[in-house]
């Protein structure tokens, strides 16, 4: 670089830097402003070598990071300056040791707690990212704010991606859809959500990103005029009330479109609540819950609302900490749109999550859900036992989970999961209680343990000093902090048998001469489709494996099962590259990697692939490689926790056509000649035959299913676009599994 490029970057780091004090959330004092100054200086001189794969400076990023920290989530000096030096340890010679002498305890903790999470080992036999993710959770037991940090430097990466390799992007992407997202959302980072999300599918399926968001620009002005006319109607309401307000309109975010087409198999014409409004009123603490409802009656004089859509997160808040009414009303030209009120408070704790909760928690007594949440949480961590997998997956469905709100005999609420059962609920008072568990009655009435509570439901838990949990206990919770529990007392007589199995089978292998080590326990494991050796353990321990079963084993063990690799996987000859698609040409061979090698492979059933869909290969331990779509309903969880297992796959054109089978659904107005119409499209196209076919009419509606059996997904898509094409045909989907 020149003296004078070096000039002018040193200018927009300092630039960089006073923007972050002047963005702060918090109101930082003098000794916070030398806190933050000296963090930075340390950053600044740790980082002076060192550039990102884009060429900048490496400073910029931990600079970044501490603006979100401060700003987005709305951390004080202690975070932001622990922000800035994020990076320090894992990158440089600063130690820990050094941070805490340099600054305070507490900000080495947090410094320590992210660098451990970059500096994992990896493990060939496990899920490495599942293992991070779980250690990445365990710091909740030490500081949230290492977790906060955390997602703030995952969104800065995400933001940053565009210098990084395709199948790295993806990865990342993934990873970020599936763990970060979600836990921003429980966190209460609604912004940071959006964001994440939007450019986690902007990486995993480009193309519909762009799509969308081409799409959203050119209906921007259009939404725009249409929410300014709901807007003035509402405004000269507000304004005769006297309410101190502000109301601007949000549209959806992209990913959300997209969730919306694929779950309602709609269009993205056909996405209808494509943005809301929300109104913002200024009020006392006393007053908010009375002028929000002010509020939604002024709305609702002037529009219709449909009564099964209002969200009241005032009465009974978000475990996240939101509160707001939300309503969906038919607004002009009979469209529908969601209107948002939230007072001040309200929006800030929306717009912050945690910090900005605790702010307002100051001298108020109410017990805080998020909080609740966290100690359940870090419970759950302290006796998670499980594989790293099963335990964040465990996890995450817990993250997004939707809530319904139930009463304890005495009237006081209780938020669980969508799903939760009356057992759920007996360890949601306590786990003693949950362990005690005899009987519930809900509503008065006796009803099983597996019983699913609805909002509004009161449960009555009756408990016995001799009850205790048996395995089926497992099949009766639906939430990990129960699971957990039942598990952790089951487990102590587990793992007495499973000591006990452990002796025998060893004495039982050398009696079929076969040494009992690390290689013979996996093999078992993988032989008998089991997931630990504690699991073969205990089956041996408790005569589940008896000699016959081990006998078969070692009978069996040169196997191909053990070889699956060398036996499963052929390679053949590479075949040219892939080539830009044309409509004349027949994507019917798939080639793998690189080289655009010929593998033997199986196409999943979950999302059931044809050719010419976007697709990747899987390779699973029994099974070879499984060929799935890239917007499998998986795919996010296979490319987060078994990076490692992932192959880019490719269709391209062979002179040999082969021929898969997709089902089509249609519905539309029934009308004379419809299903001649339909069927003469399909028989019009020589290349594509009709498995089976069922059409039906109900009142006007005809609805119809049909299996084709066809080349590729090109002549799919052009068939299905010419039968949307007949007057009365409403839709026309594909269904993507069997």
């Amino acid at each position: 670089m020149t003296q004078e490029e070096i000039e002018l970057e040193n200018k927009a780091i300092a630039k960089e830097y006073k923007e972050l004090l002047k963005i702060s959330y918090q109101t930082l004092s003098d000794s916070d402003k030398k806190l933050i100054r000296k963090a930075f200086d340390v950053a600044v001189d740790a980082h002076k070598d060192q550039r990102r794969k884009s060429g900048e400076a490496y400073i910029f990023h931990p600079i970044a990071v501490a603006k979100i920290v401060a700003s987005e989530i709305g951390l004080g000096a202690t975070s932001i300056a622990a922000a800035l030096m994020h990076d320090v340890v894992e990158d440089t010679d600063i130690t820990v040791e050094q941070i805490e002498e340099w600054f305070n305890p507490k900000i080495a903790q947090i410094v320590d707690g992210l660098t451990k999470m970059a500096m994992f080992e990896p493990d060939p036999n496990i899920s490495m990212q599942a293992e991070n993710y779980r250690k990445m959770l365990l710091t909740l037991n030490d500081d949230v704010r290492v977790i906060l940090i955390k997602i703030a430097d995952r969104l800065h990466n995400m933001q940053t991606m565009d210098s990084m390799v395709d199948y790295k992007q993806a990865k990342i992407a993934s990873e970020t859809l599936y763990i970060y997202a979600p836990l921003a959302h429980r966190l209460g980072l609604f912004n940071i959500k959006t964001k994440l999300e939007d450019l986690g599918l902007k990486y995993t399926e480009p193309q519909v990103y762009q799509d969308i968001l081409n799409r959203m620009k050119e209906t921007k002005e259009e939404q725009e005029a249409y929410i300014k006319t709901i807007s003035d109607i509402l405004a000269k309401s507000l304004d005769e009330e006297h309410i101190e307000y502000s109301m601007k309109g949000r549209p959806k975010s992209i990913y959300s479109i997209r969730r919306k087409m694929k779950a309602q198999n709609v269009t993205f014409d056909e996405v209808y609540d494509k943005f809301a409004l929300r109104i913002i009123y200024k009020s006392t603490r006393h007053e908010e819950k009375f002028l929000a409802w002010k509020i939604y009656s002024i709305v609702t004089d002037h529009f219709r609302p449909s009564p099964s859509r209002l969200r009241d997160w005032i009465s009974s808040p978000k475990s996240t900490g939101y509160e707001a009414l939300h309503i969906t009303v038919m607004g002009p030209k009979g469209r529908w749109v969601e209107i948002q009120i939230r007072s001040e408070r309200m929006d800030e704790i929306a717009e912050k999550g945690y910090a900005a909760h605790y702010k307002y928690k100051q001298g108020y007594t109410e017990e805080n859900s998020l909080d609740i949440w966290l100690n359940q949480l870090k419970e759950a961590l302290e006796n998670a036992e499980t594989d790293a997998v099963d335990f964040v997956e465990d996890f995450k469905l817990s993250l997004y989970a939707k809530e319904i709100y139930v009463f304890t005999p005495k009237g006081e609420i209780k938020s669980l999961p969508k799903g939760a059962t009356a057992l759920d609920f007996a360890f949601s008072i306590h786990s003693e209680v949950g362990l005690r568990t005899r009987g519930t009655r809900v509503n008065g009435r006796l009803v099983p343990l597996n019983h699913i509570l609805n909002s509004g439901d009161q449960v009555e838990v009756i408990t016995s000093e001799n009850k205790k949990p048996n395995i089926n206990w497992l099949d009766y919770v639906t939430t990990s902090r129960a699971r957990n529990k039942i598990k952790s007392v089951l487990n102590e007589n587990t793992k007495k048998i499973a000591e006990d199995g452990k002796e025998q089978l060893q004495r039982k292998l050398r009696h079929l001469k076969i040494t009992m080590d690390e290689k013979v326990v996996n093999e078992m494991v993988n032989h008998f489709k089991l997931k630990t050796s504690q699991d073969l353990f205990y089956r041996v321990g408790a005569g589940l494996l008896d000699n016959s079963l081990l006998k078969e084993y070692a009978a069996n063990r040169n196997n191909a099962l053990f070889n699956f690799f060398k036996k499963t996987i052929k390679r053949a000859p590479s075949v040219p590259s892939a080539i830009n698609k044309t409509d004349d040409q027949i994507y019917d061979l798939l080639v793998f990697g690189k080289n655009k090698e010929k593998l033997d492979y199986k196409l999943a059933t979950c999302c059931n692939p044809i050719p010419g869909d976007d697709v990747f290969g899987f390779v699973t331990i029994n099974e070879g490689i499984k060929v799935h779509k890239t917007d499998c309903p998986n795919a996010i969880s296979m490319r987060s926790n078994y990076a490692y297992r992932i192959i880019p796959a490719y269709w391209v054109d062979s002179s040999t056509a082969v021929n898969f089978e997709a089902t089509i659904n249609i519905t539309g107005l029934d009308s004379a000649g419809l299903t001649t119409e339909i069927t003469k499209i399909i028989m019009d196209s020589k290349v594509v035959n009709i498995r089976s076919i069922s059409l039906s009419e109900n009142a006007g509606i005809f609805k119809g299913s049909i299996t084709v059996i066809v080349p590729n997904n090109e002549i799919l898509k052009k068939m299905m676009a010419n039968i949307k094409k007949i007057h009365g045909v409403e839709k026309v989907t594909r269904i993507n599994s069997n």
